[in-house]
């Protein structure tokens, strides 16, 4: 039987999870009973957002118009920029694609990135334009774009509708014709890549394979390569999509095993598994490890769940290896990691899957880019975290990361973009025109686009913009640490870095908010932001008042005047030696404010 390994890419919300249903129910891979929309989307958080955010495998059998059978390797994989590399491992396993473009929206940010990540593994393109079903459908503008602006050929492209079904029959003979059967050899020594993982708490880690040379079934010893553990076989099987066992893997084949690989350290996403006893000299090339962009402090909302935490996270990130955590410790928030994501949806996603799938309480600190300094003494240092920045008078000059930003929008609302770009101190390269829509190239410092930069894109557009970014090299900025002090005592969770002409408006934003949300003391609270020793904003949380004269029946009000005095001098030296407990609450509401 011929193999046909395949992904589905594109932008986000071009449809190809519902593509990946049609697949499904055309194949008759699910029976009636169990069939669900996003059948591919297995994360609950995916179902619920509506967007792909692991790549998902699963077997499928197809019989042809000639009358042949084929094995088709589906993988669904995610369509925003910060899963890219859940797409690239997903493409390791394929030879070919199928680029779904809109047929409404046509090319669009990310549709140009996943055919570039296809185009540099090798892999055959197979362009299916969808959404024909919509009135303002144009496949012909989604094709000629798709050649002028990507470069790839448009005589194959297919046309359907993934929502009503039609003319999709005519996808799986295009994979038949167009995308190449996998090359492999099964007498040779035995050469599979893991491309992804998940850990089990009864059989340990699940590996997620793909086989290009030799065979494995139960029983067999394998190798790590780049661990050099050995291990048995347990039991090997393929995705439908809910994990199958089977006899044997063969070439070509995706499919999991596990061999009670208890310990996570002893297997990463990306090495090879060999024969223990012929071991391959032909070691797969791994992944490039990605290099998290975004770092942000996740702490317990109970410090007990520490251990738990780091539990949770080494689980998370033998199936996420995008994302990266060390431990840090905070005077506000007691002991937490600093973790690194490829995004903000990244940040976002890691934090309700550990909430959701641990069952943990978290507080997540702003998040923040690594940033370059200088100091005076000649030495140099990256720092992630805020709090770190050393003093104003130690440091010759702060370097900031760039990004090259390209936005994909239509004409009439270029205006509003370039606007919006100005204000974030975009600097504009080239300005290209794909017929009626636009694309704007700009170079930006990626601190001002890490907080509302996309939901400001959106909203500005009416939804239709699209963007992608990749990193440049650091410049020198203007950058100042606004910290956060609350009865003269500084908050280092607090403490953000910001250009000098946004310090004032954030720092009153930050202390205007903070005010609402401490609760009042027996003295008065000041909440200040400072850059270094000059304060910025202010704030007072104001004192319960006792009236201490209430008592005092006429009388000389020489007596009330002393009894005033004496309650002053009082609340004096409670400030002194009072502490104001900050309440995770505050934290909370000021950490997930708009900045």
């Amino acid at each position: 039987m011929e193999i046909r390994n395949f992904s589905i890419i594109a932008h986000v919300d071009h449809g190809k999870s519902t593509l990946a249903d049609r697949i499904l129910e055309l194949t008759q891979a699910v029976s009636e009973r169990n069939r669900r929309d996003q059948m591919l989307d297995t994360l609950e958080l995916e179902r619920e957002r509506g967007i792909t955010i692991k790549a998902t495998p699963m077997r499928l059998y197809y019989t042809a118009e000639s009358g042949k059978r084929y094995m088709f390797n589906l993988i669904d994989t995610p369509g925003h920029v910060d899963f890219n590399y859940e797409v690239s491992r997903a493409l390791r396993a394929c030879e070919g694609v199928l680029l779904v473009i809109d047929a409404s929206q046509g090319v669009e940010a990310q549709t140009i990135q996943n055919a570039y990540l296809a185009i540099d593994n090798g892999l055959e393109v197979l362009p299916v334009v969808n959404k024909i079903d919509l009135p303002n459908a144009d496949v012909a503008g989604a094709v000629a774009e798709l050649e002028e602006v990507v470069g790839v050929p448009g005589d194959y492209a297919v046309a359907v509708s993934a929502k009503t079904g039609e003319n999709v029959a005519a996808i799986l003979e295009g994979i038949v014709e167009h995308l190449p059967p996998p090359k492999g050899d099964p007498d040779a020594p035995l050469s599979c890549l893991i491309f992804d993982a998940v850990f089990d708490s009864y059989q340990g880690v699940i590996s997620f394979i793909r086989v290009f040379d030799g065979t494995v079934k139960k029983g067999d010893q394998v190798k790590i390569v780049s661990t050099d553990k050995v291990f048995e076989v347990d039991k090997v099987g393929f995705f439908e999509p809910a994990p199958a066992v089977s006899e044997r893997l063969g070439p070509g084949e995706v499919g999991w095993l596990t061999a009670a690989i208890k310990d996570i350290s002893d297997t990463q996403i990306g090495d090879t598994i060999t024969s223990a006893t012929r071991p391959t000299q032909n070691i797969i090339p791994g992944f490039k490890p990605a290099q998290p962009v975004v770092f942000s402090g996740l702490y317990p909302t109970d410090s007990e769940d520490y251990p738990k935490l780091r539990e949770a996270l080494e689980k998370l990130s033998l199936n996420d290896a995008a994302f990266t955590f060390e431990p840090e410790t905070s005077e506000a928030l007691g002991f937490g990691f600093r973790c690194g994501f490829l995004g903000l949806l990244h940040a976002d996603i890691v934090q309700a899957r550990l909430e959701r799938e641990f069952d943990l309480g978290l507080i997540a600190t702003a998040p923040a880019v690594i940033y370059e300094v200088e100091r005076t003494d000649g030495s140099a240092e990256r720092i992630q975290n805020p709090a770190d920045l050393p003093e104003p008078d130690k440091i010759t000059r702060i370097l900031e990361p760039y990004v090259k930003l390209n936005i994909y929008v239509p004409e009439e609302y270029v205006g509003n973009m370039m606007g919006l770009l100005q204000d974030r101190r975009g600097e504009m390269k080239n300005m290209v025109y794909h017929g009626r829509r636009v694309e704007l190239r700009y170079e930006i410092p990626f601190g001002e686009i890490l907080y509302d930069f996309h939901d400001k894109l959106k909203s500005l557009t009416r939804g239709y913009a699209s963007m992608d970014y990749e990193p440049l090299e650091y410049r020198e900025g203007s950058l100042v640490k606004v910290d956060i002090m609350v009865n003269d005592e500084k908050v280092d969770a607090l403490a953000v870095i910001v250009h000098r002409d946004k310090a004032y408006s954030l720092g009153r934003k930050i202390v205007d908010k903070m005010a609402e949300v401490i609760p009042r003391q027996m003295f008065a609270v000041p909440i200040q932001a400072a850059i270094g020793s000059k304060i910025l904003a202010r704030a007072t949380v104001r004192a319960f008042r006792k009236d201490v004269t209430a008592k005092c029946y006429g009388g000389d009000i020489s007596r009330k005047r002393k009894l005033l005095e004496r309650q002053k001098e009082g609340k004096k030296r409670m400030k002194q030696v009072g502490t104001v407990e900050v309440p995770q609450e505050a934290f909370l509401a000021v950490l997930s404010s708009d900045e």
